[in-house]
């Protein structure tokens, strides 16, 4: 039962490319389905991690790459077919690209990363996950009107920014305190 939340992780990721298959043939009703039971298992795997210890080396790198996968994915098809505005999708993949290649610099010149996400980043995920599934959901006609979208967009937008720039932060102290300690 221990790797549950690690097969939860990799169900997630298997879901990405039904999502947007789905969504490229504008499927919409069998990607909302898709897409809630991925966002769900973000929550999912976390809480029985957590709840039961159990966690891994390996979790902590999986769970975070299903999420970037994911958001990434639906972003740009999202934007691709129209439905989620270029600048959104460009702010949250340029964060993602970041904190991938900080992550990977810091593995090479530091060692073994100890780094958990921020609250912040939490948020934005949440945030982020929330948005897109009201993308899809009034995609395929159920709602939310568009006027809360916009304002979820901008929402996302500045969580986004301020999730970036915090990682940013956090990556460049520990670069300063490894160098520090190497002189």
């Amino acid at each position: 039962m221990r790797h549950l939340p690690n097969l939860i992780c990799l169900a997630r990721i298997a879901l990405i490319w039904p999502i947007v298959a789905a969504l490229a043939s504008a499927n919409y009703d069998f990607a909302l389905l898709l897409f809630a039971a991925a966002a769900v298992s973000d929550g999912l795997d976390g809480f029985l991690a957590k709840r039961f210890g159990w966690t891994s080396e390996l979790g902590k790198i999986l769970d975070p790459v299903a999420d970037k996968l994911l958001l990434i994915s639906v972003f740009v098809m999202g934007t691709s077919l129209g439905l989620v505005p270029w600048w959104l999708t460009l702010t949250a993949v340029t964060r993602d690209l970041m904190i991938i290649l900080g992550a990977i610099m810091l593995r090479i010149w530091i060692g073994p990363l100890r780094g958990r996400p921020s609250l912040m980043s939490k948020i934005n995920t949440l945030l982020q996950l929330a948005y897109l599934l009201g993308v899809i959901t009034n995609a395929a006609g159920f709602g939310p009107p568009q006027g809360l979208l916009a304002t979820l967009a901008v929402v996302v937008l500045i969580t986004t920014l301020l999730s970036g720039v915090n990682y940013a932060t956090d990556f460049a102290r520990a670069a300063r305190g490894a160098a520090s300690k190497t002189q």
